[in-house]
């Protein structure tokens, strides 16, 4: 687009040309030069498209357009002094501040030869105001001006052989637009063409109906969803195979079925009543019964060498641990299910064992007799026994404690008397004194209670609460019997019998270290200058309780594996009697064994036969005066180690 003199040219479209033509080809001499505001910086000439007018400047290439007439100029100036009249009165000010006054029209030119030369076509329109876009309106209101003024378009009648020959002489464009009576331009045959295109689209629309459709369907969706008739399910064939469904879906009550009688849990495991029961074995003769009682008995009776042996030195008893030997004949099936529970007697002259397993059996073994009736089984008791032990100074009396109740055995008199019953389960126990005649109890809710056998009943003379969760196992200071060590879920603490009441306890030392629950926690059985401990984060601790301060001191740390599982009992780490510096506790490694440590740590041997020893032995226990190891397995055998 090239702006030159108030008037703007356009490619594509060619109106006609008028007296700013002259002007343009005036010499710059004749120009006014009146201000800058009259001057306007020269442009390149605009590319031309191949566009509307496209083929007419093609046929006009390279021609020089003769000058046209006065008239013809006088015509023009009259039509773009309309169109300036239809602007807006700013728009007006604005042309005519722009636009220079026309140059006297000069005289008319001789008229050259009838040789065609090349014309040079250009679209000369006025300057639109800011903002609006005058060509295609103006062509169009021009259009509807030359209809009637009815607003209704007609096609404009083609040109005649006038109105091409007068194509060649200036009275229309090459590009076919014509100019009217009054000198307002008509449309050309492309605008023709395009009118015509729209009235027939516009035609072909309104004959769809769209509108008419779109409404009837507004209409009918608004209604909402029409009813669907919906199909009849097709019948299954009688052949089919019908789909189950279970009573429950469909409502209906199970039909009553016999149901085969279970035996009764009394005959495999009858409901022990309180009170003193007779001592008989389950399921033997009463012979063979007899000769095990009375075996335990006699043994009972000699009198046992309380002196105190002096302990030796650790090669002899490394010695000593590698003397001992599993035999085919050290191996028996003492009691019918888990093994919790194992104690020795003190007897020198013959090894007699008992066992407590899961379903409150006891079972004794006497290890010298090799036939069938050297073991027995007894049913003191309902529930699990979680602790066993020989009266010290009458080892004619076997104590068993179980979840709900705590018994002596007294072979002398053949009966289980009943020491002490709660409602609260008991889960450990050890004497007070030598005598035996009182005991220190555990029970699995926490608290602690003291029993004395010399007062009637089978009720406890304290029940005192010492802030534990869980009481697993209580264990009696050898030397100074005042003293108990109780372990918990994480807690191992030493406490005062003698300050014992109620609620409020304060512990008289604390053992710290454990993250998890502790499964057990012992005295050494000499002085009880050292406690072991097995904890569930797989660590054996030993600490230092010599002086029994508020805060005892660790002495060693044992990675060792704990995780038995939910099928075996949990292990407890033992001392042995004759070496207080050693102790004894279940494996989980492989081959099967049982390990012994010192107090620094130290693995001194591990007690194993592949042969003979396939199960973890949870439970473990050494003879007192003997080179003899008892461990118990989840199946009621028990495994001997000796000389």
């Amino acid at each position: 687009m090239r702006r030159s003199c108030g008037v703007r040219f356009q490619h594509g479209s060619v109106p006609p040309i008028g007296a700013a033509v002259n002007a343009a080809r005036l010499s710059t001499a004749e120009r006014p030069r009146s201000g800058a505001a009259h001057r306007t910086p020269p442009r390149p000439a605009p590319r031309k498209a191949p566009g509307r007018g496209g083929a007419a400047a093609g046929r006009g290439k390279g021609r020089i357009r003769p000058a046209r007439s006065a008239a013809l100029m006088a015509a023009e100036s009259g039509t773009a002094a309309a169109e300036r009249r239809e602007l807006s009165p700013r728009s007006q000010q604005q042309m005519q501040e722009r636009t220079p006054p026309p140059p006297a029209a000069p005289p008319p030119a001789p008229q050259p030869a009838p040789r065609r030369s090349p014309q040079l076509r250009v679209l000369l329109t006025p300057l639109p105001a800011p903002g609006r876009r005058l060509p295609q309106k103006r062509l169009l209101g021009a259009y509807d001006g030359a209809a009637g003024g009815d607003g209704k378009r007609r096609r404009a009648e083609p040109c005649g052989p006038e109105r091409a020959d007068s194509g060649s002489d200036g009275d229309a464009d090459s590009d076919g637009t014509e100019l009217g009576q009054d000198g307002s331009p008509q449309l050309s045959a492309y605008e023709r063409k395009r009118l015509k295109n729209i009235s027939e689209n516009a035609k072909f629309f309104a004959a769809l109906k769209l509108h008419e459709s779109a409404a009837r369907l507004h209409q009918i969706t608004a209604k909402g969803p029409s009813h669907v008739t919906r199909r009849a399910k097709p019948r299954k064939a009688e052949g089919s195979t019908v789909q189950r469904r279970s009573m429950r879906l469909q409502r209906m009550q199970p039909p009553e079925v016999p149901q085969v009688e279970a035996p009764a849990q009394e005959e495999e495991y009858p409901q022990v009543p309180a009170g003193p029961l007779p001592m008989a074995a389950d399921g033997q003769e009463e012979s063979s019964d007899t000769a095990l009682l009375g075996t335990w008995l006699r043994l009972s009776e000699m009198n046992t060498n309380d002196t105190e042996k002096p302990t030796c030195d650790m090669k002899r008893y490394q010695a000593a641990l590698s003397s001992m030997l599993l035999r085919e004949d050290g191996i028996r099936k003492v009691v019918s299910s888990r093994v919790c529970s194992v104690a020795i007697h003190p007897s020198e002259s013959t090894v007699l064992v008992a066992a407590g397993d899961k379903y409150g059996h006891v079972g004794l073994w006497d290890v010298s007799c090799t036939s069938e009736g050297g073991a027995h089984i007894f049913t003191p008791h309902n529930l699990s026994v979680n602790c066993m032990r020989f009266s010290p100074s009458h080892p004619a009396q076997l104590l068993s404690l179980s979840h709900d109740s705590l018994r002596c055995g007294d072979v002398s008199r053949a009966v289980f008397d009943e020491i002490c019953r709660s409602e609260d389960s008991l889960s450990s126990f050890d004497f007070l004194e030598d005598s035996a005649c009182t005991a220190i109890v555990g029970l699995w809710g926490g608290t602690v209670a003291v029993v004395d056998r010399r007062t009637p009943g089978t009720s406890p003379e304290l029940s005192a609460d010492i802030g534990f969760k869980v009481t697993r196992t209580v264990d009696v200071h050898p030397v100074d019997k005042q003293y108990f060590l109780a372990a918990g879920s994480v807690d191992v603490c030493v406490y005062d019998v003698r300050w014992l009441r109620r609620s409020g306890n304060k512990a008289v030392s604390t053992l710290h270290g454990h993250t998890k629950s502790v499964a057990s926690a012992y005295f050494s059985p000499v002085s009880g200058r050292r406690v072991v401990t097995v904890c569930a984060d797989d660590k054996l601790r030993v600490y230092d309780t010599s002086s029994l301060s508020a805060t005892s001191a660790l002495l060693s740390t044992v990675r060792h594996n704990n995780n038995t599982g939910r099928w075996l009992t949990r292990f407890r780490a033992v001392w042995d009697p004759k070496q207080e510096q050693c102790f004894v506790v279940g494996s989980m490694a492989r081959p099967r064994q049982i390990e012994v440590f010192q107090d620094t740590g130290e693995l001194l041997h591990a007690f194993c036969n592949p042969e003979c020893l396939g199960s973890v032995c949870s439970i473990n226990a050494f003879h007192p005066t003997r080179n003899v190891l008892v461990g118990g397995n989840s199946s009621g055998r028990l495994h001997v180690f000796m000389e």
